[in-house]
């Protein structure tokens, strides 16, 4: 085995050696070919997950309302708690978030599993005014913890009711908004009832923050927030290369103390199934360091195969700024989106998967790496479950 001392004597020429002889020791073969790493694969980080097992919420309801509708997860590693929030529209009880306390079961140090999910308290969302969302109003799916004692929740809304997504800030203790984020307005249903805006049921899924400032409690300084819609605005509907899925986009928010400024917008493009598996949609990001390195969740369900899902890397890299776009026509090919690659399909773990909503990482194992938990919305259907997925991401 040749040491680093003995091959930076070998290159600077104080030893002799034929280039051949080198690349023989070197590589061990009979050629002198070595391994082509293109720059897209450089983009991303080496990662790699393991597959822990599975923990099923039992059925329960919690001060009068069913515990169901799981769609965003986020941790608070401060307080080692989980932020679950239900995506019931106020038809079961009021708009909510969850703590939940969740306990690794260490017996077998070399597997670790989920041991049990505690529901510890819950909390109303109120409007600015200290109100409960009205029945039919709100459609809440993603959640972001914030480093000062707050979440940003993203609502789809409902566009054929003319009632706007949102992406509000809400005090986490109180459940009280305190602001909101300015969307664009390519975002929101037009006033002529002209094709613009989310679909329906396919708004804001998706919404994460750096998590550099997470660390820190009391921090101040400025920091980002991404977030996603499920599928493709309306408007935006017919983009894209044929036999691809139209993009849809993401967006990169800076967020201060007192104000909130888009800092850009990038397009990402879903990974086409076949079609008796269905049409897969972006159910949730999770940025992973400060550096624009994310996971992606994409998820498809049909009848007849069921849900299916894929965890992919995704990385920002040299994306093209599409904030100055109001509709996305013709050839796209001059538009960098987000780059991505897959890190596992999920239907190869060897399990019935439920309807997988939400990501985030958790707590850390005892040798020291990082948990990825992934949770399903049941729809409040006796035949589904609240279904965690425990990872370890390396």
């Amino acid at each position: 085995m040749l040491n680093s001392r003995m091959l930076n004597s070998m290159l600077n020429g104080r030893r002799a050696i034929a280039l051949p002889v080198l690349c023989l020791l070197l590589l061990g073969i009979t050629g002198c070919t070595l391994p082509r790493v293109n720059a897209e694969e450089r983009l991303f980080l080496p990662l790699a997950v393991d597959f822990l097992g599975e923990y099923r919420l039992p059925p329960q309801e919690f001060e009068g309302a069913p515990v169901g509708g799981l769609s965003g997860l986020t941790y608070d590693r401060q307080r080692d708690r989980l932020y679950a929030l239900s995506d019931d529209r106020s038809n079961f009880g009021p708009a909510r978030l969850y703590t939940l306390h969740l306990t690794l079961d260490q017996s077998d140090p070399a597997n670790p599993r989920i041991g049990s999910v505690e529901v510890e308290s819950v909390t109303p969302l109120l409007d600015e005014d200290g109100q409960p969302f009205a029945a039919g109003t709100v459609d809440p799916e993603a959640i972001a913890l914030t480093p000062r004692q707050t979440v940003y929740i993203a609502s789809e809304g409902i566009p054929s009711q003319n009632i706007p997504p949102f992406i509000d800030e809400f005090d986490l203790e109180t459940g009280r908004r305190k602001s909101r984020l300015k969307l664009p307005e390519r975002y929101l249903p037009a006033a002529d009832a002209s094709p613009r805006g989310v679909q329906e049921n396919l708004g804001f899924e998706s919404l994460t923050p750096d998590p550099s400032a997470l660390g820190t409690a009391g921090y101040l300084e400025p920091f980002r927030l991404f977030a996603a819609t499920e599928s493709s605005l309306l408007q935006d509907l017919d983009a894209g290369p044929p036999g691809e899925l139209p993009p849809l986009r993401l967006l990169h928010y800076l967020i201060g103390e007192d104000q909130a400024t888009l800092l850009a917008e990038h397009l990402y493009y879903r990974d086409a199934l076949p079609p008796e598996q269905g049409e897969p949609g972006l159910t949730e990001l999770l940025a992973i360091d400060a550096g624009g390195q994310f996971l992606s969740l994409e998820r498809a369900f049909t009848p007849q195969t069921g849900v299916t899902a894929q965890l992919f890397q995704m990385v920002m890299g040299n994306a093209t700024d599409t904030s100055g776009m109001p509709q996305l026509q013709g050839d796209l090919s001059s538009i960098q989106p987000v780059r991505k690659r897959r890190l596992l399909n999920l239907g190869d773990l060897g399990i019935r998967l439920d309807n997988l909503e939400a990501m985030t990482l958790g707590p850390r194992l005892p040798d020291g790496s990082a948990t990825l938990l992934l949770v399903s919305d049941d729809n409040f259907n006796p035949l589904q479950v609240t279904q965690f997925l425990l990872f370890r991401l390396r």
